[in-house]
């Protein structure tokens, strides 16, 4: 009798989902998600692909609750939303990893870093897809539609965003201590790579951290909304009303696109490592003479 009770509480969707804010947020994360691709094939900037991604994941995610609007009931219509939009931001977090490790390199100053580089990327990205695995894996089985195994792929995708949060947060202060080792002892490519940008009127290599600060806060935020709502289970507050959803998550991760849109690594990281350490070399030759 208990288990009847507890199946016949369970929902996909305990609203109808909002057509307008799926429509507008399709249209939002489309128009940061092209340019995305823009920057990112005009600065030959590869290593941020997974980012383009997580943009596409989101507008197909939203697409789907345009759809479900109609169709609430529709489990690979609920499965496909569910997943994306969960996903999404492991593979911002994956970018955001590569670029402060390439851009310690970049600037040669290897030795101000916490962690070193060597391993830098290893260990976020592995956690980051320990993350991305546990999520998914979490978020598929949460979408077959049974009770027994909702709550199974809730533990599992709490798991998932707690691995994420101690790796962000973790990321989040070895980028701190970079950067204030930097700016107390900086290196002669900085000085160098400085003062051209200063003659240029070009923002620099502090902007790409201010991006990557005001990205991972916003990440950091969303999931730990997403860790209460899903320990508070299918009929938890914060489920149940879908204005959470859009202002703890969609809303925070169009402003991370929007953050690296305007701070883009590709503003210095441009081109593979060989011709960017060109132009390092060329920078501190100048600064000799």
């Amino acid at each position: 009798m208990a288990d009847q009770e507890q199946t016949i509480d369970f929902e996909l969707y305990r609203y109808t989902p909002n057509l307008a804010a799926a429509a507008l947020f399709v249209a939002l994360f489309f128009l940061t998600t092209l340019y995305h691709v823009y920057q990112v094939w005009r600065g030959r900037a590869w290593y941020f692909l997974a980012f383009v991604i997580g943009g596409i994941f989101q507008i197909i995610g939203y697409i789907c609750r345009i759809i479900a609007h109609d169709d609430k009931e529709s489990i690979p219509i609920y499965s496909i939303q569910t997943i994306l939009i969960l996903l999404a931001p492991p593979l911002y977090a994956a970018s955001i990893y590569m670029v402060l490790g390439r851009l310690v390199t970049f600037l040669h100053a290897e030795r101000l870093s916490v962690v070193s580089v060597r391993w830098m990327t290893k260990i976020f990205v592995t956690g980051d897809v320990i993350a991305f695995l546990s999520q998914a894996a979490g978020g598929g089985i949460m979408a077959t539609g049974t009770i027994e195994k909702y709550e199974l792929g809730e533990d599992i995708t709490v798991a998932g965003l707690a691995v994420q949060l101690a790796f962000f947060s973790v990321f989040m202060v070895t980028c701190g201590i970079f950067h204030r080792r930097i700016r107390q002892s900086p290196t002669h490519e900085v000085t160098a790579l400085d003062a051209r940008l200063r003659e240029e009127n070009r923002r620099g290599w502090q902007t790409v951290l201010v991006g990557l600060y005001t990205a991972s806060i916003l990440i950091l935020v969303r999931s730990i909304f997403r860790l209460i709502e899903y320990v508070q289970g299918n009929d938890g507050y914060l489920i149940s009303h879908e204005v959470f959803m859009y202002v703890f998550d969609s809303a925070l991760m169009f402003l991370t696109m929007v953050a690296m849109n305007v701070c883009h690594p590709s503003m210095i990281l441009v081109g593979p490592h060989k011709v960017r350490d060109a132009e390092m070399r060329e920078l501190e030759s100048e600064e000799q003479l």
